[in-house]
């Protein structure tokens, strides 16, 4: 659980970040799950475009979360901002504040 300083410190590292991912009318597919890991995995920070209505646009992040062990950290209009950090400390490419 990161703290508020952390989420805020992660939302403005977000804030340049294009969509890597988007949760289409299909909704959260196989396929779409597995790019979201792929694209944490590889940056620990993304950002993932939700195209539903609001209700449903936040139970969305809510399974990401759940499925993939990771952090939604902040919702901005249709995009959800995912947060991940990598296992090895040699790879982690997001520094959070102390």
């Amino acid at each position: 659980m990161l703290k508020g300083s952390a989420r805020k410190h992660l939302r403005g590292l977000a804030h340049g970040l294009r969509p890597a991912v988007q949760v289409g009318k299909e909704g959260l597919t196989e396929a779409v799950v597995k790019a979201i890991d792929a694209a944490i995995e590889a940056s620990e920070l993304v950002k993932v475009q939700i195209a539903a209505e609001r209700d449903e646009r936040l139970e969305i992040a809510a399974t990401i979360e759940q499925r993939l062990g990771c952090e939604c950290v902040g919702t901005i209009g249709r995009m959800a901002i995912l947060y991940r950090q990598h296992p090895d400390p040699e790879k982690r490419s997001v520094r959070l504040p102390d």
